[in-house]
């Protein structure tokens, strides 16, 4: 295994994790602006209001796209598994 094929393969990782992280990062970006812009405007300074609504998003979204997530994650996990013979030897 040369330089050339770690590089790849840790790319591949990256781009694997960044692609599967985003849907849950946006969401939580996006409530939490949501909120901020909330308790500024009618000056709520309570840190539950800013909490419970990210974790019910992140929840909602784990809910809806975690299949795709799961399925996506193994199927790396086993090409990259299925790959160790032929870049050993």
């Amino acid at each position: 295994m040369d330089a050339q094929q770690v590089l790849t393969v840790g790319q591949q990782g990256l781009t694997l994790l960044l692609m599967v992280a985003a849907p849950v990062l946006l969401t939580v970006l996006v409530v939490g602006l949501l909120v901020s812009i909330f308790q500024a405007a009618t000056q709520i300074n309570e840190a539950t209001l800013s909490f419970v609504p990210k974790v019910v998003a992140a929840v909602a979204v784990l809910s809806v796209a975690g299949p795709w997530m799961l399925s996506t994650l193994v199927e790396y996990i086993r090409s990259t598994l299925l790959a160790i013979p032929s870049s050993v030897g």
